[in-house]
């Protein structure tokens, strides 16, 4: 019986120490930890940077588009002041004649 308790003893005191990580384990799960975030922090950063500058290229499209549409119509108004120009210069010159 007394090997019994013996035992449990033994187990309840191996249970009872505390069990720290030693040097080495703590160095890798540092050394990992620093890997991963040299891997990921340039990518979020990429990512991030690539989403800006398309955000600003499609405000700039956009404006294009705006102008682009505003010269068309400048450049139908232009001809259509010409066109009465020519019309008004043409009976101006045969009032004149």
């Amino acid at each position: 019986m007394s090997d019994k308790h013996e035992l449990l003893s033994d187990y309840d005191n191996e249970q009872k120490k505390e069990r720290n990580l030693d040097f080495k384990t703590l160095l890798l799960v540092y050394l990992a930890l620093s890997v991963a975030f040299l891997i990921l922090l340039p990518k979020v950063y990429i990512k991030n940077q690539i989403y800006y500058i398309s955000r600003d290229i499609s405000k700039l499209y956009s404006e294009y588009s705006i102008l682009e549409e505003e010269n068309r119509y400048l450049n139908q108004k232009l001809e259509s002041i010409r066109f009465k120009n020519q019309i008004i210069d043409s009976v101006l010159i045969d009032l004149k004649e």
